[in-house]
């Protein structure tokens, strides 16, 4: 019954709607709270952050998409954008599942079996917590002292989670979860799946890449904003990549809201007045807000949708 729900057109279309919904929503529900701090910065500084927010969340899709294609489903640019731009709509639900199930099932229609998707969703999302916490160990304990001494419990997972990324380590852990949830025979062509170094340092490279812009976005902000000097630049990145790992891990609030102002506000103290950081972290929501619902728009109207696979 289950299965035939997923598998049915209305169902889909109603959940895309809904997550479009609940995504327009949160942007409306934070407008008020940047309103009044879109007016104190000059629009070629939104306007240059939101260019920045694209460019990075451009650079994470193909991060995904390079490790489908090294587990054996490569997909088209325009695909790949359209089954992980739309899904991740899904954040915007309450609890982060949504996202995950969206973006599954989304793969599936372009012929990517159920397992495999959550395979490479997964890895995705481990890869970027990964390099956002290697940004964050390298960057604030230069540039926000209190943040990394509040939060040295996140930041020592950085080199840990670093050597999990060996593929040798992340095979071994995809058949040990296969084997006790027992799905190994749910995986494409019966063969267990496996990671190779190439897939990795694609996926890596690709996550490393994506934060030149996203660091450039929180920056851009925080120049508006009033904050100088020279930790300005290492200041933001650290506090955006600890705010959104944080953001990711608690899953009950939807895409992290409230988690990430309040990161934020501290790591962004030793250049921003509270006041001002508050402004930013909220302007920096709405950006990504806009972000994703762009990304989501322009791969819906300029990519083709696949029938569902049977």
């Amino acid at each position: 019954m289950l299965s035939r729900l997923r598998d049915h057109r209305w169902v889909r279309l109603i959940f895309v709607l809904a997550v479009l919904g609940c995504a327009g929503y949160a942007l409306y529900a934070r407008w008020d709270e940047a309103e009044s701090a879109l007016r104190t910065l000059s629009p070629g500084f939104v306007a240059a952050s939101v260019a920045a927010a694209l460019a990075g969340l451009g650079a994470q899709m193909m991060a995904w998409r390079a490790i489908l294609a090294d587990l054996g489903s490569p997909l088209p640019v325009g695909a790949a954008a359209r089954v992980m731009f739309v899904g991740q709509l899904g954040k915007y639900l309450p609890g982060s599942v949504w996202a995950f199930v969206a973006q599954v099932e989304l793969a599936r229609d372009r012929d990517v079996a159920r397992q495999r998707g959550y395979t490479a969703t997964v890895l995705a999302v481990v890869v970027t917590l990964t390099v956002n916490l290697a940004v964050a160990a390298a960057t604030l304990p230069f540039a926000a002292q209190d943040a990394a001494v509040r939060w040295w419990w996140v930041l020592a997972c950085a080199p840990v989670l670093l050597a999990a990324l060996h593929p040798r380590v992340v095979t071994r852990a995809i058949h040990t979860a296969l084997r006790l949830t027992r799905r190994s025979r749910d995986v494409p062509d019966g063969e267990p799946e496996r990671v190779s170094g190439r897939g990795m340092a694609a996926a890596v490279g690709w996550s490393v890449l994506a934060w030149v812009p996203l660091a450039l976005h929180i920056w851009v902000l925080v120049l508006g904003a009033g904050g100088h000097g020279p930790t300005a630049l290492p200041a933001a990145a650290g506090a955006y990549a600890l705010a959104w790992t944080l953001g990711v891990l608690f899953v009950i609030a939807p895409a992290g809201i409230g988690v990430r102002e309040l990161v934020m506000v501290v790591a962004l103290s030793p250049v921003l007045s509270p006041g001002s950081a508050l402004v930013v972290a909220a302007l920096s929501r709405l950006v990504m807000t806009v972000a994703d619902i762009v990304w989501a728009g322009a791969a819906l109207a300029f990519t083709r949708s696949a029938a569902p696979a049977r």
